[in-house]
């Protein structure tokens, strides 16, 4: 078996799969729900709903806002207590819709059964039904990025989709909630993925998954053996390989140019295993995307798990679940602790993106003291992106905007990489991050003229 992997730079942080052999678990309902209408990049989605108004399990609530955007169903039943706003994953007060909950009515139109659909026994679903059927749904990337999926089924002019390639990398070292569905739900991942190809119009599909998820490799191998167009790939254990380009390197050995390149430019259609998953429902069972499968975990947590998550619910329930907040200072993170957003309160509610929520205990989160830079040039060899990010961070702390803009910051994926091998303890990606938020602000203002 040949185990495949991206060439540029990259690191192996330590594994912490502590939740990896929990079996999912459907959580609680919240008493009350949290729908913030920024749940995806591009425009925020537009109230349809007010006070006082009846909603049920797979309501729309939200129209999306523009062509980049993605609508909002609800995923609780009861009556609409306000429209306001409500602090979200980044630590500022945004739009949100907020849903008192009664029961659990769903809609009708929505297929509760457990009956596998098979692409094969539906001639009626073109790739156009398919795409609108998606779009409708507002099925989004899974993976964290929150990209509406139909966007990405209709490739640019100029560009020509070969494949599609599911991420079931999970590389960020605590989540194990797409490991969790793919040994539950592997035909409806395999469905999932037909349904993408047709969509996209392709004959060929990839799979890949990290080595340290096995039984998964195994299985879904043993699932797609009777199809020659799918293969699953396995990957060496490297971070961060669930990054897009990463994933398209390591598969079928192509490297996406610089920003505003995508992978389909170089013939890839890049989607997490989640939202493979979200795809089936969306299209053979006419189920919006309103919950997903969440990760909570952390070395000090009583006892970490995954679930099955209802939109909106806030995080606290989750934690709850699991034991509760451990005794002590902690970090909470939306995400893995690599690419994770820090929370400032633990009542942000878990939205399409949320694929894990990991708690930090004081002594591991704190930063040590920052030394001067000793010119290793550690941060170099492991950027996945063939960048600087020494002179990047340095440049955006001097405001050197030209020069920021001119060194493709707009290329850095934000992976930490550069700031997690780093000797001397500096503040890499923060500096980065300023500086790339700041040039693609300038971009937008030029580009507006």
């Amino acid at each position: 078996m040949k185990i495949r992997t991206f060439r540029i730079g990259g690191i192996h942080p330590e594994e912490n799969k502590l939740s990896a052999e929990s079996a999912t678990v459907v959580a609680p309902l919240p008493k009350q729900a949290i729908f913030p209408l920024s749940q995806h990049i591009g425009a925020p989605a537009k109230a349809v709903v007010k006070r006082g108004d009846k909603v049920k399990v797979g309501t729309l609530i939200a129209e999306a806002g523009g062509f980049v955007s993605a609508p909002i169903y609800s995923s609780v039943s009861g009556t609409v207590a306000k429209v306001d706003t409500a602090f979200d994953a980044t630590g500022y007060r945004k739009p949100v819709i907020i849903i008192n909950v009664e029961g659990d009515e769903w809609e009708e139109s929505i297929d509760r059964s457990d009956n596998l659909e098979l692409l094969k026994d539906h001639p009626e679903l073109t790739p156009e039904e398919i795409v609108e059927r998606i779009k409708v749904a507002g099925v989004t990337g899974m993976g964290g990025a929150g990209f509406p999926t139909f966007i990405k089924l209709c490739p640019p002019p100029g560009a020509k989709a070969e494949c599609v390639i599911i991420n079931a990398v999970e590389c960020e070292p605590y989540i194990t909630s797409d490991y969790r569905l793919m040994m539950e739900h592997a035909d409806e991942i395999i469905v999932g993925l037909e349904l993408l190809m047709k969509a996209a119009k392709v004959e060929k599909g990839y799979i890949g998954i990290e080595t340290n998820k096995p039984q998964a490799i195994r299985l879904l191998t043993e699932k797609t053996a009777g199809d020659p167009r799918i293969e699953v790939v396995p990957l060496k254990q490297r971070y961060p390989q669930g990054g897009e380009k990463q994933l398209v390197d390591a598969v079928i050995r192509r490297q996406v140019p610089a920003p505003p390149a995508i992978p389909v430019n170089v013939g890839a259609i890049v989607q997490n295993v989640g939202t493979a998953f979200a795809v089936y429902q969306a299209v053979m069972k006419q189920k919006p995307l309103f919950e997903r499968y969440t990760t909570v975990t952390g070395k000090k947590l009583q006892s970490p798990g995954n679930f099955l998550v209802r939109m909106g619910t806030p995080m606290r329930n989750l934690i709850d679940l699991c034991g509760g907040m451990p005794e002590g200072d902690n970090k909470l993170l939306a995400g893995g602790p690599m690419m994770g957003k820090a929370l400032t309160t633990a009542d942000v509610p878990v939205c399409k993106g949320t694929n894990s929520v990991t708690i930090i205990s004081d002594d591991e989160a704190r930063r040590k003291p920052m030394d001067p830079c000793i010119r290793c040039g550690k941060c170099v060899n492991v950027c996945p992106m063939g960048l600087e990010p020494y002179l990047l961070a340095t440049m955006s702390a001097k405001k050197m905007w030209d020069r920021v803009e001119a060194e493709d910051v707009t290329s850095c994926i934000e992976c930490g990489s550069c700031q997690f091998t780093c000797p001397s303890h500096r503040p890499i990606l923060d500096n980065i991050r300023f500086g790339k938020q700041t040039v693609m602000g300038i971009i937008r203002a030029r580009n507006a003229k």
